[in-house]
């Protein structure tokens, strides 16, 4: 319990001071900016009235450039939020059936919304998936194993599939990844973060390890619940044997690769900024990557500062007070649907926890 409550506190910590210092970073240079318009010398201020100064005219800028959004962009961004779940949703359904588990679209969507919901409003990063594993398992009486590991599989080929199409449009965007040293060490930790993951999906689907070396099952068996390890690992197996199921599912996360980037292009398009949209098509899915680690909940302060820092180059130039409310806006974008997620949760809980009474009867 320790553990977890400390895990959970150096999280939250270095979420606030990632936000705290990008903030502070970006008040400064507002607060500069309307001292020297009062015809103030900045640098003869002692630090505390440049402080004054940056935490008073910093937050009415950045709620200025939130409020000038155009409300159509913003519900365009929203419905193409939604484009981007309902594919989620499709290409988790398209995971079950591998298994044989033909999920309803019906039950499928209300699962992934209330994971959606837990996954934004719950501290930490896997509160939604365990929400989702667990509503999975209990639609089925005998492939509970299975059930779960797809909400695993469809994590994991989300995230291979972001990171090969990060990889993929990077070289059209090399000369603007090339010109900045911090463009080019993101752009190298994609690359890595891409061949690991690209190595974890080889050992998932079609394993190698218990071939090279005779005693790793006996090895896993021994284990702490070593049976239902063995048995997650064989029904990972599965979707290698099936070999149309990762081209259809790289084909569906493409999809909605595309749909994320346009969603925050659309956010960009109503606050006025103009951003290439070529260089959006790296931009977005690195932030995505990235911003997947486990190191903030659910990614926030992470996101924040690497839109400003790729969107405020010079090749891109726009302001960094423009490109934090870019990133906000486009979080409250998912909020919003998260939202949607906790009243579906609400109002159908009796009627989910009626279904999980009858499936432990049905067992009994």
């Amino acid at each position: 319990m320790r553990k977890k409550v400390w895990s959970t506190t150096w999280r939250i910590l270095v979420c606030l001071i990632l936000l705290a210092w990008l903030s502070h970073s970006i008040f400064l240079k507002e607060g500069r900016q309307a001292a020297q318009e009062q015809g103030l010398q900045w640098n003869s201020l002692s630090e505390i009235e440049q402080w004054k100064f940056a935490w008073h005219y910093g937050p009415i800028d950045l709620w200025q450039n939130l409020s000038i959004v155009e409300p159509r962009a913003f519900a365009l961004s929203l419905l193409l939020m939604g484009s981007a779940l309902a594919l989620g949703i499709f290409r988790w359904r398209t995971v079950l059936r591998v298994h044989g588990l033909d999920l309803s679209w019906g039950r499928a969507t209300e699962i992934s919304l209330v994971a959606h919901f837990f996954n934004s409003f719950l501290l930490g990063s896997t509160g939604g998936d365990l929400m989702k594993a667990y509503y999975a398992a209990r639609e089925t009486h005998h492939k509970k194993t299975e059930a779960v590991v797809t909400v695993f599989v469809d994590r994991l080929i989300g995230l291979w599939a972001m990171l090969l199409f990060a990889c993929l449009m990077m070289l059209p965007n090399a000369p603007l990844l090339f010109a900045h040293g911090k463009l080019r060490s993101v752009s190298l930790l994609i690359v890595l973060m891409a061949m690991g993951c690209t190595g974890m999906v080889v050992l998932a689907f079609w394993g190698g390890v218990s071939r090279r070396w005779a005693g790793a099952r006996e090895w896993l068996r021994r284990l702490p619940k070593g049976g239902w390890l063995e048995r997650s690992l064989d029904s990972c197996r599965e979707f290698g044997r099936d070999r149309l199921f990762l081209w259809r599912a790289l084909m569906i996360s493409m999809l909605l690769n595309a749909s994320c980037v346009l969603q925050v292009m659309a956010v960009a398009w109503g606050l006025h900024l103009k951003i290439p949209p070529l260089a959006l098509f790296v931009i977005v899915p690195i932030v995505i990557c990235i911003s997947a680690l486990p190191i903030t909940p659910s990614g926030l302060g992470v996101r924040e500062n690497l839109f400003v820092m790729m969107l405020a180059t010079p090749s891109i130039g726009v302001p960094e007070t423009s490109a934090l409310s870019l990133s906000l806006l486009t979080l409250a974008g998912s909020l919003i649907w998260s939202l949607v997620g906790g009243v579906v949760y609400v109002s159908l809980k009796e009627r989910h926890h009626l279904t999980e009474r009858e499936l432990s009867t049905t067992e009994a």
